[in-house]
């Protein structure tokens, strides 16, 4: 082989390697479970909100006023803290007084899915803020559209 296709085949793979790496690096999922909180899918969250329980969009507002999951108030959960389950929420700001005032009310939080770490954030926020029936929509509202559901 010749010198220069050698070295444009290595800035090849280099470049997809690094490509690779960048997406793997942002793309962490959320962790399976969150203490405090029951974890339920659209399914189940449709099954919830239809009985009254409040549903929180944890996304910022221009995602809320692209489409959200009807009758969903949002509670935008600015986020500055790592993309982990022990993330420093004091870096962090939400506005819980847009949540009901009854800590006994169930809430259903969610976002933009399982790499989205909003609602799994505001979630945890509301339990230690005191709220008592919790649920978090893991997979947000790609599961809670591909069900077919209501969005507005």
């Amino acid at each position: 082989m010749n010198r220069k296709l050698v070295r444009n085949l290595g800035i090849s793979i280099t470049t997809a390697a690094l490509l690779l790496f960048g997406q793997l690096a942002f793309a962490v999922d959320t962790p399976a479970s969150l203490k405090g909180a029951t974890v339920v899918d659209a399914t189940k969250a449709k099954s919830l909100a239809d009985s009254g329980i409040k549903i929180i969009d944890a996304r910022v507002a221009n995602e809320y006023a692209e489409a959200h999951i009807k009758g969903a108030i949002s509670v935008p959960y600015k986020e500055k803290s790592a993309k982990s389950a022990d993330f420093d929420a004091t870096q962090d700001s939400v506005d819980l007084t847009k949540l009901p005032a009854d800590k006994n009310a169930g809430l259903i939080f969610y976002c933009n899915g399982a790499e989205c770490w909003k609602g799994y954030k505001e979630a945890s926020a509301a339990v230690k803020a005191g709220y008592k029936t919790v649920y978090w929509l893991r997979l947000g509202i790609p599961d809670w559209k591909a069900k077919g559901y209501p969005v507005e």
